[in-house]
């Protein structure tokens, strides 16, 4: 599986989603995020797993803890995926806007 199906298999998850939009705000550990959710820590641990294999997190050992942060490299890396499609969307919706005026020009609703 290549790193880009691994980045949208972890953001296809509503928890994992979750997980990294708290992670914006900055790092936290694991049981910080656990308290978020309605599912047990080992169950936050395997999201965290998941994030941090498709090279969404990062993790660290601090004493008795595992902050983790976000890395936004592989985000990037999916963004540029899309925006290579973005000239085809742009001129796809130009010719709806088009065809759109000739209806109401023609007197269609």
């Amino acid at each position: 599986m290549n790193q880009l199906d691994l980045v949208f298999g972890a953001l296809a998850d509503p928890t994992r989603r979750a997980i990294l939009d708290r992670l914006t705000l900055g790092e936290a550990t694991v049981a910080e995020l656990a308290k978020r959710f309605p599912i047990s820590l080992p169950a936050v641990s395997k999201h965290i797993k998941v994030l941090e294999t498709a090279g969404l997190l990062k993790q660290r050992v601090v004493a008795q803890t595992r902050p983790c942060r976000l890395d936004a490299e592989s985000l990037k890396r999916a963004g540029d995926y899309f925006e290579m499609f973005r000239p085809q969307w742009e001129e796809r919706f130009d010719q709806l806007s088009d065809y759109l005026e000739q209806l109401q020009a023609e007197g269609h609703k």
